[in-house]
C-alpha cells in the first residue's frame, strides 16, 4: 500500500507543521509520525487543534490510558503534540500539559559476532549486504542509512557523515576500512546498473531518485535472518544495538560509543552494559577470590 501522508493537499495549519519540521530537517518517516499523531488528536477533539485547551489534553490522556494505549505509543503521540504546540502554533503553556508515560524498557535483542556474520552472509545483493554492512559497522538508524547520499562518504578521513541524524543532529560515524572496501565494490556495481550517481543516494530504492525505505531496510534484514536460521525477532536496529555492545565487550570507552551512535544522554548508551555478556563474564565474583568452594586441605594423620 503506498503511504500518501505527506502527499495529500495540506490545510494552512498542516502546511505549518510540515514547514516546521522540514526546517529542522526530520525525517520523512517522523514527519508522518508526527502527522499521524497530530491527526489523531484533532480526531479526538473533533474540531482544529489550534484551538485544544488544558483541560482538552488532560481529558485526552484520560482517555487514551482508558481505551488501552501502550506507553510507547503514548510517549509518541505527547512527542508530536509537543512540538506542534511548542513550535508550530507558540504554545509552549500547552505543550508542558503533556506528560510521558513511564515504563520499563526492555532488553535490546543483541546478535553474537558469529549471528551478525551469519546474516551478513545470507543477503541476496551486494546492495543488501552493504546496507546492513553499514547498519552493523558504524552502527547507524535505519532512516540514517537509508538517507547517506554517495558525498556522505570520506574516505580520506574515514568517516561517514551523518546528516540526518535523529532530532536533525550531525555527527561523525566511523568508516571502517572493510566497509570502505565493500562500498567501492557497490559503487561500481551501482554505476553499471545505472542507478548510482555521484550525487545521489548510497541506497537508491526501486526509482534511483528516492532511497531505499526503511520499511524495505526492516524486509531485508528479517528475510536475511530467516534465511541464516536466526530465530531472535531482529530488525535494522538489532543491528545498533550489535553495534554498541560488542564495542563495549570490546573495551572501548562508553562515552566514545556515546559519541559515535549519536546519544544525547550517557545514561541511553549505559543501558547496553547489561546485554554486554563477555563484559559480565570476565569479571572476577568477590566469592572466586575467597576459594571456599576449592579442594579442602587435607589435615594430617595424628
Amino acid at each position: 500500500m503506498i503511504d500518501t501522508t505527506l502527499e495529500v493537499p495540506a490545510s494552512p495549519l498542516r502546511q505549518r507543521l510540515i514547514d516546521d519540521m522540514n526546517m529542522r530537517e526530520f525525517t520523512r518517516e517522523t514527519q508522518r509520525n508526527y502527522i499521524r499523531d497530530v491527526a489523531r488528536f484533532a480526531a479526538w477533539l473533533g474540531r482544529p487543534p489550534d484551538t485544544a485547551t488544558a483541560e482538552d489534553l488532560r481529558q485526552f490522556q484520560i482517555d487514551q490510558r482508558e481505551i488501552g494505549v501502550g506507553a510507547p505509543t503514548m510517549n509518541s503521540i505527547v512527542a508530536a503534540l509537543r512540538f506542534f504546540f511548542t513550535h508550530t502554533i507558540d504554545r509552549p503553556d500547552l505543550a508542558r500539559k503533556l506528560y510521558k508515560v513511564k515504563h520499563p524498557r526492555s532488553l535490546p535483542v543483541v546478535l553474537s559476532p558469529d549471528e551478525v556474520a551469519r546474516l551478513l552472509e545470507a543477503t541476496t545483493s551486494l546492495k543488501h549486504l552493504a546496507a546492513l554492512s553499514v547498519a552493523y559497522g558504524a552502527g547507524l538508524r535505519a532512516a540514517e542509512v537509508t538517507m547517506l547520499k554517495v558525498r556522505d562518504i570520506d574516505s580520506e578521513r574515514m568517516l561517514i557523515r551523518v546528516e540526518r541524524g535523529k532530532g536533525g543532529r550531525y555527527r561523525n560515524a566511523i568508516l571502517p576500512a572493510d566497509l570502505l572496501t565493500l562500498l567501492r565494490e557497490w559503487w561500481k556495481v551501482g554505476r553499471a546498473q545505472g542507478v548510482m550517481h555521484a550525487d545521489g543516494w548510497l541506497f537508491p530504492g526501486l526509482h534511483y531518485l528516492k532511497p531505499l525505505s526503511t520499511r524495505q531496510l526492516q524486509r531485508i534484514v528479517v528475510d536475511a535472518a530467516h534465511a541464516a536460521g536466526i530465530t531472535k525477532r531482529v530488525g535494522p536496529h538489532t543491528l545498533r544495538h550489535s553495534f554498541a555492545t560488542h564495542l563495549l565487550e570490546d573495551g572501548v570507552n562508553i562515552r566514545v560509543i556515546q559519541a559515535l551512535l549519536g546519544h544525547a544522554n550517557l545514561s541511553t548508551t549505559a543501558f547496553y552494559t547489561k546485554v554486554a555478556t563477555r563484559t559480565a563474564r570476565a569479571v572476577i565474583s568477590p566469592l572466586d577470590r575467597l576459594a571456599i568452594c576449592g579442594p579442602k586441605p587435607v589435615a594430617p594423620d595424628g
